[in-house]
């Protein structure tokens, strides 16, 4: 594929990964701490996300340089995550960054939903090339992962809402994105009696 180059899986996977860990590891360093910065008194946790920031969109810039291209996907968690921490900072009130996570949940949760109203899949259009599969199968897919992300976005409310900040700091780095894999990799393993060696749709 033009433009596409080819970057070691484990390097990218450090570029993906390494953003939330470098944001849950300043947090632990910062949580305790209050900043006066002009005048006004920041959490450690407010901190912390002003931090994470500049730290994702370096990762983000050199993924985009090692291979010539960003998904959809990554383009917009960054644009919530710049437009959520700047709410944060601006606000200077931590609940604008808890709700950035229901809303990027939520979203894919109705844009895969509004696709199945017209009988697509979106998936299919995204991840067709790397995962050959039959229709029905990208449907089964795509009806599980839009329940799936809602799941995910009423659980990021009950969480936020209900525990504490260090609780939701863990779930949110490691509770959410493992939720996430082991449930995809569930489906996949019951979706094999769809794959089609020639392509989905």
């Amino acid at each position: 594929m033009a433009g596409k180059k080819e970057i070691n899986p484990l390097f990218k996977q450090v570029l993906e990964l390494g953003p939330p860990l470098a944001f849950f590891f300043i947090y632990l360093r910062l949580r305790d701490d209050t900043f006066v910065i002009g005048g006004t008194d920041y959490s450690g946790f407010i901190v912390a996300t002003v931090l994470f920031v500049p730290i994702m969109l370096a990762a983000m810039a050199t993924l985009w340089f090692m291979t010539g291209k960003l998904s959809r996907m990554q383009i917009f968690t960054a644009f919530m995550v710049i437009f959520f921490g700047g709410l944060t900072a601006w606000f200077n009130d931590e609940r604008f960054f808890k709700m950035k996570t229901t809303l990027v949940y939520g979203f894919f949760s109705v844009i895969l939903g509004i696709g199945l109203l017209q009988g697509k899949s979106y998936l299919a259009y995204v991840l067709d090339e790397m995962l050959p599969m039959r229709h029905e199968g990208w449907m089964i897919l795509t009806r599980r992962l839009c329940a799936g992300f809602a799941l995910l976005a009423a659980a990021n409310e009950l969480v936020w809402r209900t525990m504490s900040t260090d609780l939701w700091v863990k779930i949110e780095t490691f509770g959410f994105p493992l939720a996430l894999m082991g449930f995809l990799m569930m489906q996949f393993n019951l979706l094999q009696q769809y794959m089609d060696d020639q392509g989905g749709n």
